[in-house]
């Protein structure tokens, strides 16, 4: 059957809305098209039956089934999604469910389904959904999906426009102006020290200085000194008095990177130092009152942290008062050409060479790529193509040259050969952490529910997500 051949006029896709309640089919119908604007027809079917007659008449390339829809089909909503699956020859499903059907969505996912929504339908959300899984599953050229809501493409030292990042760039904007501390979660490479200088840029502390301390690159026995200073004769070669890191920030921001690191009699004083506000340099009897807003970042699990005895759970409790949570590069692939294209601008920039931008193969490489580093690793690459590259359009064989990380973007079998590309498999684990880390995503982070999905415990989750940590940090 094929994708609809499309003429010059028309709109990029074709969606099918399958939806019984007719008055719900409309609200949704319309919200989409004021997200999607032109680029996709809508046509609702108000059934299983239905559906099936308009998939054998032409071809779709988009359908959304509300499962409670499905009956008139079967009694059983998996059977019901896999006879539309073949018959929909390829076109992205997506099921729709209510909260309460955990069961029914995970049985659409099983039969075939892309992914699934929890209703209601929110329209930007779901146009942005679309365009990523679009780019996912190869079909970013054939939709062309361009949502007609605007979203912002870059935030404070962000880029990026996905529906991920819009829920991030909200998120910053609704708590920067809180002196509540932040705690920051996300893999090695997502950006968590730009989404700290982002809460400080936007916040009331901005004209305050923002002082940043890595807990895992100062050792043990000089930390205390780095994070709350020392007094001149505290022990040898302290010859003056010191300010740390925590009364440089005074008035502003101070910033903890990688805190699940600090050892734990140092947790102690930070949690005494956040309790009371104050402080007492190395070798000083008296306190001091500091006024900072105390930001934190992990890659790592805190809550496996706290098992494994390393991080006090009532410091855990006393940062962990506002969450923010960065996606993985690999969940929001719609960003990945629109990093790759600023960084190669800003990159020419600095080296004085002229680039025109990305092959369609190499953009369907770096797509579709699994990236374990995530932005600073598709940063390191793309600095290397300008370093090494005098200029023109970036090639396969450019992109190749320059991809010298141990875990890259393109393995020997990705080379096209004779202008064919063979598919590449992934390792098992790579495999098992897209999955995993998908159903947290659909769950909105909900690592119970995933789990549950999963049909795994969620301490199987963590353990997991620790390996993954252990293995982006050595490699």
């Amino acid at each position: 059957m094929g994708m609809h051949t499309r003429s010059a006029g028309e709109p990029h896709g074709r969606l099918l809305l399958i939806d019984s309640d007719e008055s719900h089919a409309q609200l949704v119908a319309e919200t989409l098209t004021q997200s999607l604007g032109n680029s996709v027809r809508i046509i609702v079917a108000n059934g299983g039956r239905p559906a099936t007659e308009l998939l054998r008449e032409s071809g779709f390339d988009i359908l959304l089934a509300d499962l409670s829809s499905l009956k008139d089909l079967s009694e059983r909503s998996d059977d019901a999604v896999a006879r539309l699956v073949r018959l929909a020859d390829g076109a992205l499903f997506i099921a729709l469910s209510d909260g309460a059907s955990v069961s029914g969505a995970v049985g659409a996912m099983r039969a075939g389904a892309h992914d699934y929504v929890v209703k209601p339908v929110n329209g930007p959300a779901m146009a942005a959904r679309i365009g990523e899984l679009a780019q996912r599953h190869g079909k970013g050229r054939a939709l062309s999906i361009e949502p007609a809501a605007e979203g912002l493409s870059d935030f404070a030292g962000f880029i990026g426009a996905s529906s991920a990042m819009q829920f991030v760039y909200e998120q910053i904007g609704r708590i920067a102006a809180s002196s509540a501390p932040v705690f920051i979660t996300g893999e090695s490479g997502t950006g968590k020290d730009v989404c700290a200088e982002a809460l400080h840029a936007t916040g009331p502390r901005f004209g305050k200085r923002l002082v940043a301390i890595n807990c895992a690159a100062i050792p043990r026995d000089l930390m205390e000194s780095e994070l709350f200073g020392v007094a001149r004769g505290a022990f040898t070669g302290a010859h003056e008095d010191r300010k740390g890191a925590a009364e440089l920030a005074d008035g502003g921001t101070l910033f903890l990177d990688e805190v699940g690191e600090m050892d734990l009699s140092l947790q102690s004083k930070l949690l005494r130092f956040l309790q009371t506000g104050t402080l007492s340099r190395v070798g000083e009897s008296g306190v001091r009152n500091v006024d900072v807003r105390v930001i934190c970042a992990t890659n790592r699990n805190p809550m496996q942290l706290i098992t494994e005895k390393k991080f006090r759970e009532a410091l855990f409790y006393r940062l962990h008062v506002l969450p923010i949570h960065l996606p993985p590069l690999r969940q929001r692939p719609t960003d990945i050409m629109v990093l790759a294209r600023h960084f190669l601008a800003r990159y020419a920039t600095e080296e004085r060479k002229r680039f025109g931008g990305f092959t369609p193969e190499v953009a369907s490489l770096l797509t579709s790529a699994e990236w374990p580093g995530n932005v600073r690793q598709l940063q390191n690459l793309v600095r290397r193509l300008v370093v090494m590259c005098d200029g023109g359009d970036i090639t396969v064989p450019m992109l190749a040259a320059a991809d010298i990380e141990s875990r890259g973007v393109v393995a020997p079998a990705e080379i096209p050969a004779r202008g064919e590309r063979r598919p590449a498999i992934l390792p098992m684990w790579q495999q098992e952490q897209r999955i995993i880390e998908d159903a947290i995503a659909s769950f909105g982070g909900n690592v119970s529910l995933a789990a549950a999905a999963l049909e795994i415990s969620p301490s199987t989750i963590y353990r997991k997500r620790q390996g993954w940590s252990d293995m982006a940090a050595a490699s």
